[in-house]
């Protein structure tokens, strides 16, 4: 097993390593293998198995597709507040006895809430997988809802916004920044929904979204580790097999979609709290499920190249030649069902304006829509994304969400499983011609944290940002 310690060392050498091969299509190819084996129950709920012999361990995973973008308007929050109340009681569990099994037979669980899912997982060792699956299968239909329990958890997740967000002011800029970006489509709207609103969730609110969803023709069973597909199958038609499909979820997520974007929006979060001034930037743009062929994959090239890291172009110019930030970064997030979001940030050097910030910044994105990207550019980025494809597939509970995320919003095994080979295929053309059109200042949002006295309410401390996905 390598060292904690040595795995960042480990990773850069590889990469570096990487960086002085020419990677020809057909290497990423071979990274292309099949490796997961899918079926569907009578019932409806489909199955993924990812064979991993290593260890005698496993990840047990249930997604639903449902998540905080499928909410009616008005009760924002309830797909993440009935996450929690999935650890609750069931008709075979007392209260919050479900984790305490789970540690008691050697295992860890959790949870997490996405805008386009729910998911649900443990991990233990193989002998124990039948029981894990009997105790999902427990939850997904026979949930108490008492309703002191339910009172009782809103407080719960009250107070989660209230650290997580309210006391953070990159949270809070976050998700001002968000509510901008979309017009009119829920991504819009927080995973752990607006405070008003949480404060009204009622046991009826959880009770109607639970029957509604939770069903086993709305979810997705994805175990990886020391299985079979044959032995997975035996034991899913001997426990989640013998549940009820609900008719009543649709096969389709109808949402409200996006008109088009004709303006650029601007805000300024004045906040003591904050620290430091910063420049963030977020693009709409569409996602692996909503893109034109190879477009995602020349997204994700092209944010490798302009934001990640010491060699992106955004840290080169304004951290080292320019010195007027201390940090950049850039991202692509393309596994949205309905869109994607592209996202810069810089932290300003002391003294330096915001405005110089943004117009330096804004000269990169107008040079790599203009002239595009070199090939040596182009070459480490699809280096540094076949050297964290080859780490992530080591693990499996990587690989698990991975599959799994695909899946929830309507992609297959092989799309997954032919990533490698499609962004080998990605040229410096393509880059520069998603470039030029999804980097469109009028389908944007700009934000300023400035670090001076505001209305917003003062604390003594600060969480971390929180993540698209809210972590039971």
């Amino acid at each position: 097993m390598i060292a904690p310690a040595l795995r960042p060392f480990l990773a850069t050498l590889l990469l570096a390593l990487l960086s002085m091969l020419v990677i020809k299509t057909d290497a990423f190819a071979e990274t292309s293998q099949t490796r997961a084996t899918g079926f569907t129950l009578a019932n409806g709920m489909q199955v993924v198995v990812i064979p991993d012999r290593r260890a005698p361990v496993v990840t047990h995973m249930v997604w639903y597709r449902v998540g905080a973008a499928d909410e009616e308007r008005g009760v924002s929050g309830i797909a993440h507040f009935l996450e929690h109340l999935m650890f609750k009681s069931t008709e075979k569990f007392p209260a919050a006895e479900f984790s305490k099994v789970v540690g008691r037979l050697g295992g860890q669980d959790n949870a997490f809430t996405g805008h386009d899912a729910t998911s649900y997982f443990q991990r233990i060792s193989k002998d124990r997988l039948k029981t894990m699956m009997e105790m999902e299968a427990e939850r997904m239909v026979n949930l108490r809802l008492d309703e002191k329990e339910v009172l009782t958890e809103r407080d719960v997740i009250l107070e989660e916004r209230r650290s997580r967000i309210e006391n953070n002011p990159a949270a809070l800029l976050d998700e001002q920044m968000n509510a901008a970006l979309y017009l009119n489509h829920p991504y819009g709207v927080p995973v752990i929904g607006w405070y008003h609103e949480m404060a009204k969730l009622s046991p009826k609110n959880a009770s109607d979204f639970y029957k509604h969803y939770y069903a086993p023709n709305n979810a997705i069973l994805i175990v990886a580790g020391d299985v079979t597909a044959d032995e997975v199958k035996k034991l899913a038609e001997e426990t989640y097999g013998k549940l009820p499909a609900n008719p009543a979820v649709s096969s389709q997520r109808v949402r409200p979609s996006e008109p088009p974007q004709i303006v650029a929006r601007r805000l300024e979060l004045k906040d003591p709290r904050a620290g430091n001034f910063s420049f963030h930037r977020y693009y709409l743009t569409p996602s692996y499920n909503t893109a034109e062929p190879g477009e995602a994959e020349a997204l994700d090239i092209l944010m490798k190249i302009v934001g990640d890291g010491a060699t992106s172009r955004l840290y080169k110019k304004l951290v080292v030649e320019n010195k007027v930030a201390s940090s950049t970064s850039g991202d692509y997030s393309g596994h949205g069902l309905d869109s994607g979001q592209i996202s810069i940030f810089a932290v300003a050097a002391d003294g330096v304006p915001l405005p110089k910030i943004e117009a330096m910044a804004d000269d990169v994105l107008a040079d790599v829509a203009k002239t595009g990207v070199t090939p040596q550019e182009l070459q480490r980025a699809k280096n540094a994304f076949i050297a964290e494809y080859v780490y992530q597939s080591d693990n499996q509970a990587i690989l698990a969400r991975a599959y799994g995320w695909a899946l929830v919003v309507g992609r297959t095994i092989e799309d997954v499983e032919s990533w490698p080979s499609r962004i080998a295929k990605v040229s410096a053309d393509d880059v520069k011609k998603v470039a030029a059109k999804y980097l469109d200042i009028r389908q944007s949002v700009t934000g300023y944290m400035t670090p001076e006295k505001s209305e917003v309410a003062q604390s003594s401390g600060a969480a971390p940002a929180p993540a698209n996905d809210m972590v039971r």
